[in-house]
């Protein structure tokens, strides 16, 4: 029961960087984008991330993405032997 729960939270883990990574570019605007720049910076730096907003929004997306992944898991469209068969290896 452990090493199921362990794997599963290392799974969202996965999920939940590349989320944050996919979520990171949106709404940021540069410093040359809105003319705010201060000397010696550089202009392509952010002016505000957003990351709070960023990172809820992380959370939702890899939480809807993990409970898909989960049902196609319980529904038997992630067995390994489906899986293998689709790749044309024999398990």
């Amino acid at each position: 029961m452990a090493y199921q729960i362990s794997t599963g939270l290392a799974i969202y883990f996965v999920i939940w960087w590349i989320s944050l990574f996919l979520t990171l570019p949106f709404g940021v605007r540069s410093q040359h984008e809105d003319g705010l720049g201060a000397p010696g910076t550089d202009p392509g730096a952010p002016v505000l991330t957003g990351m709070k907003r960023k990172l809820v929004w992380t959370t939702i997306i890899s939480a809807i993405i993990y409970g898909l992944g989960i049902a196609a898991y319980h529904a038997g469209y992630l067995s390994l032997d489906r899986l293998s068969r689709l790749m044309g290896m024999p398990f």
